[in-house]
């Protein structure tokens, strides 16, 4: 007999497969699941904080208008030509960037109930300022984000 949190476990790993199968070619650097929970947990904290652009337009204004942060990408986009060129823009701009396994939960990090293909993370907010312990907490949180991506990038070049 097989208990609840058995069947839980094999209805994760399914989920997991069908994830990593859904996944673009291009969806590299991936991150993993410590650094995929991190980041996710950066973007849930900065969208609380007015501190994220949604969506490819959103973040391609932005990154075009000078602003730095992270850009965190959906590694299963169809069709994927919607977001080959945000790595590129990124590149250019110096900017960091990370693909995710997940629009899904990248939405619901994000705070939006519609899937969503990348969204670009700022140390500050556009409009108006933060409290001084929030800014601390997102900008620790950001940095350590930041590092984990540097060490992904220098490990796949």
């Amino acid at each position: 007999m097989g208990s609840d949190s058995e069947t839980d476990k094999t209805a994760q790993k399914v989920r997991e497969k069908k994830q990593m199968s859904a996944l673009a070619p291009i969806a590299k650097p991936l991150a993993g699941k410590k650094l995929s929970k991190r980041t996710l947990k950066l973007v849930r904290r900065a969208a609380e904080q007015k501190c994220l652009k949604r969506g490819v337009k959103e973040v391609v204004k932005s990154i075009r208008r000078g602003n730095k942060g992270i850009c965190v990408i959906a590694g299963n986009i169809s069709p994927i030509d919607v977001i080959t060129h945000v790595p590129i823009l990124c590149e250019e701009a110096n900017i960091p960037y990370v693909y995710v396994t997940s629009k899904e939960d990248l939405a619901n990090a994000g705070a939006t109930k519609r899937p969503t293909c990348c969204v670009l993370v700022l140390t500050k907010p556009v409009k108006g300022e933060l409290g001084q312990e929030e800014q601390e907490k997102l900008k620790g949180d950001y940095d350590q984000v930041a590092s984990d991506l540097s060490e992904l990038a220098n490990s796949m070049f």
